[in-house]
């Protein structure tokens, strides 16, 4: 059994925040070019060669941004992770740079998989990601990685704009033979895109029928949405409203029914319980929607700061949130999102309102 008061699953690291793309939602609020605080190439290299103190199995280091692929010295970053045994996944921007070249340095190193967005259909990807061009990019980029046998994971973010799109998605990755489906719920952050979000009704007929898709043998896990793993526990049948029935028979229409039943194998992971995450210019914060800084990996170990830190020891014992979280029964399970609680109060303990039954209160 893994003791998350030990040592990360994951530890995603905000490489840079430069990037080439202009996304609505972006959570780094990515520029063309690195800030001049970013880490060096040198302090970068001593902070993955460090995760090596959380002892074997090493935790997975997921390199982020802005786009990994704009990062002076990725490749030493790179070389380091691989010489020293640490498992690395990338998620990539998908520009001009992520060309077969950076695809060959990627499986050169060992990189176990990429992470590909893909929001909607044409029109509402590009709309999303601020260029009429990504959408048959990101296309192409998938059949590159697939030619070249490097495994893709999907990654999508829910959007009102785009909820009826996600039927489309499902079989886009099911044809390219894709296994691995992440999807991203929003978390306000001040940016005009915040009037996307969904209701709490929504997110309960979104994540239900995400839970019904994993019957088309796709896995499928959530972002700042761990209702799902509620879900996926009380496996209760559920009616839902026209949406939930609309995405259903959408769903059908494309693909059939399913021969399978709906599985989720899900991880009681949460913001700063089996996830850390490293900024540009190595803050540590419980996740990279969670701006709480707990130290810097410059000045203190992030094995430290991940066994010592009080607020991650908080975090960690879900009888410390208030309110319906810390009262629910599914509370070690599910948790909430401590990301979307602090974005609506201002604190981390709070209960997440993207919840059901935060109608009863």
């Amino acid at each position: 059994m893994y003791n998350y008061n030990n040592k990360p699953l994951l530890i995603f690291y905000e490489t840079t925040k430069a990037c080439d793309l202009a996304c609505k939602h972006c959570r780094a609020s990515a520029i063309k070019d690195g800030l001049p605080d970013e880490m060096p190439i040198k302090e970068s290299i001593n902070f993955v060669k460090s995760i090596k103190n959380f002892g074997k199995p090493y935790p997975i280091l997921i390199l982020t941004g802005g786009d990994v692929m704009k990062k002076d010295g990725i490749e030493d970053i790179l070389r380091t992770a691989r010489e020293n045994n640490i498992p690395v996944s990338a998620s990539p921007a998908v520009t001009d740079l992520l060309n077969d070249d950076a695809i060959d340095l990627l499986k050169r190193h060992n990189v176990l998989s990429i992470s590909l967005s893909l929001d909607g259909m044409k029109e509402n990807h590009n709309w999303l990601r601020g260029y009429d061009w990504v959408y048959d990019k990101t296309i192409n980029t998938i059949d590159l990685a697939k030619k070249h046998n490097m495994p893709v994971q999907i990654n999508t973010v829910v959007l009102k704009k785009n909820i009826m799109d996600l039927p489309d998605i499902l079989k886009l990755i099911l044809s390219k033979k894709i296994k691995i489906w992440e999807v991203f719920f929003l978390i306000k952050t001040g940016r005009s895109i915040d009037f996307e979000d969904l209701t709490p009704l929504e997110y309960e007929d979104v994540n239900h029928w995400l839970y019904y898709a994993t019957s088309y043998n796709v896995i499928i896990r959530t972002v700042e949405s761990p209702i799902f793993r509620r879900i996926a526990a009380e496996k209760e049948t559920y009616h839902g409203t026209s949406l939930y029935k609309n995405l259903i028979k959408k769903t059908h229409e494309l693909l059939g029914k399913p021969d399978g039943k709906p599985y989720a194998h899900v991880e009681k992971t949460r913001d700063g319980r089996g996830i850390i995450f490293i900024s540009h210019n190595g803050d540590v914060t419980p996740s990279g929607f969670l701006p709480t800084v707990l130290g810097n990996v410059k000045r203190e170990s992030i094995v430290n700061i991940y066994q010592n830190n009080d607020i991650l020891q908080r975090l960690r014992d879900s009888s410390n949130f208030d309110g319906l979280c810390g009262s629910c029964g599914y509370n070690d399970i599910c948790g909430g999102s401590r990301a979307r609680a602090y974005a609506t109060f201002k604190d981390i303990f709070e209960y997440d309102p993207s919840c059901i039954n935060t109608y009863n209160l």
